[in-house]
């Protein structure tokens, strides 16, 4: 109990003390306008304008424009990828640019707007929808899963999974992918971009020859028995380490890291004053099998968790970003003591992130229903800013009221 207390006390102090120093300023607000969810809601632009300048009017000052989302096709003028136009059987043929109409009405309502792109899913494996089902280029460059039945298997293949991931570690890949990111900001007048998907898809994937391939020249030897030197799994789906074990999750982590360098270099390249944001979970000790760590390089993972290592804690990206948009989708709002709880979320990413880029806690409304005005204001109150996802259920929950009531009980606080 007294271990617990005096950690509960520096992660409380260290989030008192990393936000303290920006007291008197306006806080960023933003609300995010998935693309799927809202494909048919958003076909018209009276329905753009209209929510925006709902969401200005209960406190918003920032859009997140979800224009790439798992399909791999978008919502935006590309010459890389082709038009979002269907999404579960719905057809919508948009004869405008959606993304310029919303950072026109942005800017018309003083608005800023971030533009996300889902980074490696192309494709929907429930309905076989999307660019890795339409064309065959993309042949053999998705992610192949290691299954605990013991086999490979191809995750176009695979109807649980989210979304059909390319594999990451290959450089066409990310060559394809930077080059999405290129077009955006070299287009289109944004404040900041966030990655959204820029990682691998599951702890059983990528399994491929072309992840061996890195991973032999990343270790500087042979894996003589692949995939049985990273892990077997046992009958009850838990994972029984090999030689590599660790190893393996490093080497997957500056997969993911050095790809948001790449990214950040690829944006300021091109303008310096548009920020890098990154969209992940709060809990980082379940998304190292991702691939995301998004605590800072001085963290240190190695003493408390099997797959952590030195290799591991120096993979941190953090000190990429602009913004870390800290996903605590957690229904527990309050309690420092309480790992479940929103407050607890923000406190832990300040504590691993440090000083190398801000924190702003993020909630998912479908969770507080009956208390977001609370967990707005604990957003606001303990972190740098809010993100709240998603405006459909913010629509459909009507839940205007209560944010606008959270955002102003923290702001009569500062």
């Amino acid at each position: 109990m007294l271990n617990k207390s005096i950690i509960s006390f520096f992660l409380l102090l260290f989030a008192t003390c990393s936000f303290a120093g920006n007291r008197g300023k306006e806080q960023p607000k933003y609300l995010w306008f998935d693309a799927e969810a809202n494909f048919e809601r958003f076909a018209s632009k009276d329905s753009i304008s209209y929510y925006l300048e709902k969401a200005k009017s209960v406190g918003f000052n920032q859009v997140v424009v979800d224009v790439k989302p798992i399909y791999g096709e978008v919502l935006y003028k590309s010459k890389i990828l082709p038009p979002l136009t269907t999404v579960n059987g719905k057809v919508i043929h948009r004869d405008w640019d959606y993304l310029q109409y919303f950072i026109n009405e942005a800017r018309r309502l003083g608005l800023k707007v971030t533009v996300s792109t889902a980074m490696f899913p192309s494709g929907h494996p429930a309905t076989r929808e999307g660019l890795v089902y339409d064309e065959s280029r993309w042949d053999g460059k998705t992610c192949l899963e290691y299954t605990p039945d013991g086999k490979m298997l191809d995750i176009r293949e695979d109807k649980k999974k989210v979304g059909a991931f390319l594999n990451p570690v290959r450089k066409d890949v990310r060559k394809f992918a930077l080059s999405i990111v290129r077009e955006i900001v070299r287009n289109y007048d944004v404040d900041a971009y966030a990655l959204d998907y820029c990682r691998y898809p599951g702890d059983d994937s990528d399994f491929s020859a072309d992840s061996r391939k890195a991973f032999e020249h990343y270790l500087g030897k042979k894996v003589r028995n692949f995939p049985d030197d990273i892990f077997t799994w046992n009958a009850d789906g838990t994972k029984n380490p090999g030689i590599y074990y660790k190893e393996w999750w490093a080497f997957r982590a500056n997969v993911i890291t050095s790809f948001v360098k790449e990214v950040r270099k690829e944006i300021h390249s091109i303008n310096n004053k548009v920020k890098l944001e990154y969209w992940a979970a709060s809990w980082i000790h379940g998304i190292y099998g991702q691939g995301q760590n998004w605590a800072s390089p001085k963290s240190d993972f190695s003493l408390n968790y099997p797959w952590g290592s030195e290799a591991y804690n120096e993979s941190g990206f953090a000190p990429y970003l602009d913004t870390f948009l800290c996903g605590t989708y957690l229904e527990r709002i309050y309690g420092m003591d309480d790992p479940e709880s929103i407050e607890y979320g923000i406190a832990r990413a300040q504590r691993l992130v440090g000083n190398d880029c801000k924190v702003f806690g993020t909630i998912y409304a479908l969770n507080h229903k009956t208390n977001i005005a609370d967990a707005v204001s604990l957003c606001l109150e303990k972190s740098e800013g809010l993100m709240i996802f998603d405006i459909v259920q913010v629509i459909e929950m009507n839940l205007w009221d209560d944010i606008q009531k959270g955002i102003e009980r923290a702001e009569a606080q500062r």
